[in-house]
């Protein structure tokens, strides 16, 4: 959909390149319109750990229409009443949360698309670019649209995960590295050799279903070489904090430096 970049998104995971992005938690759409330029491919406007609502996200969704990047969408939770408003924004994709089994997998499924495929509710606004889409035309594209995005960031998952990816319709999975290793009882524990032995495990199972890798993590090297075709590397909060440190390291630095120059013209 030209609206939301998908197309573009998916071409550049076709390619030898892996596309990186933003995660976004605060309000301001000039966030998403600042990320858009700086050249992410894709924005992950989080609804499940920040405070968004839905006209934030509406912001953020629209903020990205201009640039190449492609506005992807968490929701809270995997339930249909809480997809149905996101979907009418028109993101490029929808990430669920804690898809443990193949009946969540195909809830999520059948929530992003319209009857006789699934029980999407119909209400149309921006997908249809407010009318000058005609609507079979519109409906034919939402066979495909939104991307639909399952998490996999639980041991229930990992053993679900062959009856999960048999599930028509998911377009990615996403894997959380940090609520995996909590539910092996290794919170955030990215360097243990069981928790990293399952996420390989994860991902190659992936990959060989066909289907399209992503995550929200680092090492960046570390992600690639499982094959990873999307990772959200830092957020909006991550970027203005770790660059907030660089400078600061910098300023400190210089004005030690100096202060030690001065002290030794006194000296002199």
């Amino acid at each position: 959909m030209g609206i939301n970049n998908l197309d573009r998104f998916i071409a550049t995971t076709q390619s030898a390149r892996t596309c990186v992005g933003l995660v976004v938690t605060l309000a301001d759409p000039a966030v998403s319109e600042l990320a858009g330029d700086a050249g992410y491919d894709f924005t992950w406007i989080d609804m499940e750990h920040a405070p968004h609502t839905l006209q934030t996200v509406m912001g953020h969704v629209m903020a990205v229409r201009g640039t190449g990047c492609a506005p992807f969408v968490r929701v809270p939770w995997n339930e249909h009443g809480i997809i149905k408003p996101v979907l009418d924004l028109a993101p490029a994709g929808v990430i669920i949360p804690m898809v443990n089994s193949a009946e969540l997998a195909a809830a999520a499924v059948s929530a992003c698309r319209y009857p006789l495929a699934g029980t999407r509710g119909c209400g149309l606004r921006r997908g249809n670019r407010y009318g000058a889409m005609p609507f079979p035309d519109y409906l034919e594209q939402s066979r495909h649209e939104p991307l639909v995005i399952v998490q996999i960031e639980h041991v229930d998952a990992v053993s679900n995960l062959d009856e999960i990816l048999a599930v028509p319709g998911i377009g990615s999975v996403c894997v959380g590295p940090c609520d995996l290793s909590g539910s092996m009882g290794k919170l955030n524990e990215l360097d243990d050799p069981e928790v990293n032995r399952v996420l390989d495990e994860i991902c190659r199972k992936v990959k060989s279903a066909g289907i399209m890798l992503g995550t929200a993590g680092a090492p960046f090297e570390r992600w690639r070489r499982r094959g990873v075709d999307w990772i959200a590397l830092t957020s909006d909060c991550g970027s203005i904090f770790g660059k907030a440190q660089e400078i600061i390291g910098q300023a400190r630095a210089t004005s030690t430096v100096d202060s030690g120059e001065r002290e030794g013209d006194r000296r002199r």
